[in-house]
């Protein structure tokens, strides 16, 4: 992973761009081909998939004007040319995303075969490679399987507040009794499972399935197991842990805890042999389970422990003899509708090498692992049988060098390995993960050594689609902390912390954060999901929770959290272009207006909100919030102007979703609150808002709520508080850092926002890479502040910071009116202070570039557009005469044009390629 985070002084200043002009060529191949935008998946629920692909070429200004899909039920098929299922003819259109499947009904277990062709202005191009996708189980009449548990507790369990339930081993044998063609499992193991068949592991997953309210929806995930199947007896077998379903705490705060009961599986395998016979395994009555395997207990926030000397030889292989175990139960549903997972699973995503291994006192060691992580470590160990090996988890060291646990709460975070003690050991545990740096190891047999455990990084497979790095070394580390902390927080759902009592997904964490997060990590299915979990959780009246899933029943009615619902939807249209979201959750999110409007607006002005501008750096070290009035900026101006700014979002969904009706009550309603607004918290003599805070004054900056002529007087009251008052520091808290640093740049004070983004005293990002963090605190002060709320992975404080990072330092920014990067907006703040930035990202449409130098008084600003895209560049220049292209004068082309000169830059559209702007000498 390379970071880079560059920006530059202005300056009179060349701009170079590198091109192909030396290697023509007109091959465009279709790259990236993907449905729902995913590869290859199988089992899916959507009954018209949407199919995207990429256009590659080293040609510059590719740009496709039709496409011909096919989509076959066979190869075989496909490969003749034969679209049995859909063939779409030639389209004339540059949409190149999101082509809803148009042919024949598509019903379950359906198998389907596509490819595209593509046409450009040169010409007609060859076929891509065949793609595939597989129908899930569309009915639920197509689901025989019968959900299967132990609902029961063990003389070793606890199902206390601090609850320990041992794992579940499911078993049974079947027969294949002919040749075998297909065979597809079904799977939906709550709250985790592991599938084994003849005693191999299904699949590379880990904490699978992804979480859900459960009294709401069930995922499934869909196996291909045919080369795992043999002809005869065959075992297949699954274990499952708590996950969310059996909650962390049990018995405690009922009004608080969301817990479902004990673990249950609904399992179907389907097999076709070559003679068209068909046979079905299912869950049910029929099946042997135990509750005495290796392990014992298994809790997200406590540990796993797992006794090797309670292994069980044999047990998921035919041969076993399971006529002692018990008979498996037929247990409740759990409630919700089964559909499958269209989200990629967890995976290991990465391994770390520890960097070293301390002795701190007598059998204890303390192993640092050079980076706050999230996931778990293996162990390699050799020992005598029955000798426990405990490890516990920490994010830092007290100073005699202990684990600092301060901060983790009622957490225990402790796994024990107890050893077989036949030959050297390997062992991580199965259904939980852990938030670390530090992991004190007691009582290993022998030396441990850095040799003999791995650190395995867990989190929902995505890929990194960003890259950033600059001359700035601190923007680069806070770059690289931001990236440990959103991956750490990805499980399925975006978390707020990987390793206290809490992991829980707060929805105001994420209101812009999602969008940063989306230039790093390809993000759009996880926060697709999560907008359905959201819409899950709102309640018959229209409340929207704080948490969703509602794991903890948190329905404060605020506008700053639950507004989060619509910032995502919004996000997903802009980064990739995917309107669907908005489509499908927009009864949702007008019910939920209505029901704020209805319950707490009180001539206008919202009165109701729960956390103010959360966060905000206290006026003494040691506190968590602020107690200093002038440092809070007033809750209903918060929740007004955020009201607002939704009342601005779902005009533009109504639109975008067909509901035009409904944008004349939602812009007259928004001019009424907008009047109440100015009236109750505008000062008209001083130009400000409220008692001034940085927050109070930029929201409605960034709404739009400013009286005409009044923006310039409003904004320099925030340059004012925060240069003079706050001497050149940060002073707002979650709401108002999440229209901080793109606002300062809009309104002509990059130089401030590098100055936020690049010192290293407190307060700033800086100055918790300054004190050794590796992530993201949950705090300013998050080193001296009360343990009681102090996570060290936490990325609700970045607010806009990454969003600024690739647009306003990278220049990489889509346009609103065509998103999803179908036209490129590149405008870099070249500001003081950077002499370099490098950024790229792999958007829908393909990778984009943009990477400048700056030297003296001239500027070089590579760049890459992707095919099938076009990019505006703001070239800081005199006049156009003064901007070469690799090293010559740019003549007005197809593929450069000359737009206008526009505040001190000269503005070209330029169409897909590479290519070297300079400016200067």
């Amino acid at each position: 992973m390379k970071f880079t985070s560059p920006i530059i002084a202005l300056c009179v200043v060349a701009i170079t761009f590198t091109s192909f002009r030396d290697k023509p060529s007109t091959a465009v191949q279709l790259v990236n081909l993907r449905t729902e935008m995913l590869t290859n998946p199988l089992g899916i629920d959507t009954r018209k998939p949407r199919l995207s692909w990429e256009l590659a070429s080293d040609q510059r200004g590719v740009e496709q004007v039709a496409y011909n899909v096919l989509v076959a039920s066979s190869p075989s098929k496909l490969a003749a040319n034969e679209g049995d299922l859909w063939n779409s003819g030639k389209v004339s259109s540059n949409q190149s995303i999101h082509i809803s499947y148009n042919g024949k009904p598509l019903h379950s277990r359906a198998e389907c075969y596509w490819k595209v062709k593509t046409w450009t202005k040169t010409g007609e191009n060859e076929w891509s490679s065949a793609q595939h996708w597989s129908m899930g189980l569309l009915e639920k009449t197509d689901w025989q399987a019968k959900w299967t548990g132990l609902d029961k507790a063990f003389p070793w369990d606890s199902v206390t507040k601090m609850s320990r339930l041992s794992a579940r081993y499911f078993r049974k044998n079947f027969t294949a009794p002919k040749q075998l063609q297909k065979a597809t499992v079904y799977i939906s193991g709550l709250g985790l499972y592991e599938l084994y068949i003849n005693g191999q592991k299904i699949g590379d997953q880990v904490l699978a399935p992804a979480p859900t309210d459960y009294s709401q929806s069930l995922l499934y995930n869909t196996f291909d197991v045919t080369n795992n199947i043999k002809t005869g007896t065959n075992a297949i077998a699954t274990v499952l842990g708590n996950g969310r379903f059996f909650a962390m705490r049990q018995n405690y705060k009922p009004q608080k805890w969301h817990t479902f009961g004990y673990p249950k599986m609904l399992l179907q395998l389907e097999m076709v042999f070559t003679d068209g016979s068909k046979q079905t395994v299912i869950s049910d009555g029929s099946w042997k389970v135990t509750a005495d395997g290796p392990i014992r207990t298994n809790n997200e926030y406590d540990g796993e422990e797992y006794d090797a000397t309670k292994e069980i030889p044999n047990w998921n292989y035919p041969i076993f003899d399971d006529r002692k175990w018990l008979d498996a139960q037929l247990v409740k549903a759990p409630g919700g509708r089964v559909v499958s997972q269209m989200t990629p699973p967890m995976k290991v995503m990465e391994t770390l090498k520890p960097v070293s291994v301390k002795q701190l006192r007598g059998d204890t060691v303390i192993m640092d692992m050079g980076q706050n992580m999230a996931g778990w470590v293996r162990m390699k160990v050799k020992g005598d049988r029955g000798r426990k090996v405990t490890l516990r988890f920490a994010e830092s060291l007290t100073p005699d060098g202990g684990l600092y646990t301060a901060n983790l709460r009622d957490a225990l975070v402790t796994d024990v390995y107890t050893l077989r003690g036949i030959g050297e050991e390997t062992w991580a545990p199965s259904f939980v993960y852990h938030g670390f740096r530090y992991v004190e190891i007691t009582n290993y047999p022998g030396k441990a050594g850095v040799g003999d455990f791995v650190g395995e990084v867990v989190y929902d497979q995505m890929q990194t689609t960003g890259t950033f790095e600059t001359s700035d070394r601190t923007i680069n580390q806070i770059h690289k902390n931001a990236y440990w902390g959103i991956r750490g927080n990805y499980k399925g759902m975006p978390i707020d912390c990987p390793q206290r009592n809490e992991r829980q997904p707060w929805l105001g964490d994420r209101a812009t954060g999602a969008y940063g997060e989306s230039f790093i990590f390809d993000n759009g299915k996880l926060y697709a999901k999560w907008l359905k979990d959201i819409q899950q959780s709102q309640t018959a009246e229209g409340s929207i929770p704080d948490v969703a899933p509602s794991f903890w029943f948190y329905y404060k009615d605020n506008v700053t959290w639950p507004g989060t619902y619509l910032m995502i939807a919004n996000m997903l249209y802009n980064q990739y272009g995917d309107k669907q979201p908005i489509i499908d959750h927009y009864a949702s999110m007008k019910k939920w207006m209505k029901y704020m409007q209805g319950k707490y607006m009180t001539n206008y002005i919202v009165t109701k909100d729960s956390y103010g501008d959360w966060c905000v750096p206290p006026e003494s070290p040691e506190l968590i919030h602020s107690k200093d009035s002038s440092r809070i900026t007033d809750p209903q101006l918060l929740a007004t102007a955020t009201y607002y700014h939704m009342l601005q979002l779902m005009q533009r969904f109504a639109t975008l979703s067909g509901q035009t009706a409904d944008v004349p009550g939602y812009a007259a309603l928004a001019e009424k609150v907008k009047a109440a607004f100015q009236k109750k918290f505008y000062n008209p003599e001083t130009k400000n808002y409220s008692n001034n805070t940085v927050t109070a004054n930029i929201l409605p900056l960034a709404f739009k709520m400013v009286p005409e002529g009044a923006d310039e007087a409003v904004f320099q009251h925030i340059v004012d508080k925060t240069m003079i008052e706050n001497k050149g520091h940060i002073s707002t808290g979650v709401i108002g850092t999440q229209w901080l640093m793109r606002w300062l740049t809009k309104y002509g004070r990059a130089d401030i926002a590098f100055r936020l983004a690049s010192i290293r005293d407190y307060p700033s990002w800086g100055y918790m890479a300054e004190n050794g963090a590796t992530t993201i605190w949950e705090l300013w002060n998050g080193n001296t502040a009360n343990p009681s709320m102090n996570s060290q992975n936490h990325v609700m404080l970045l607010g806009d910071l990454v969003v600024w990072y690739y647009e306003n330092l990278g220049g990489i920014k889509t346009s609103t009116e065509n998103p999803g990067f179908k036209v490129i907006e590149m405008k870099p703040s070249f500001v003081e202070g950077l002499t370099k930035v490098h950024a790229s990202y792999q958007s829908v449409h393909g990778l984009i570039k943009s990477e400048w130098n700056k030297t003296g008084s001239s500027l070089k600003w590579d760049i890459s557009v992707p095919g099938n895209a076009k990019a505006i560049v703001f070239i800081p220049a005199s006049s156009s005469a003064a901007v070469m292209e690799s090293g010559k004068a740019i003549p007005d082309t197809e593929t450069v044009k000359f737009l206008r000169m526009e505040a001190g830059n000269a503005v070209y559209e330029v169409g897909s390629g590479s290519y070297s702007f300079s400016t200067g000498k």
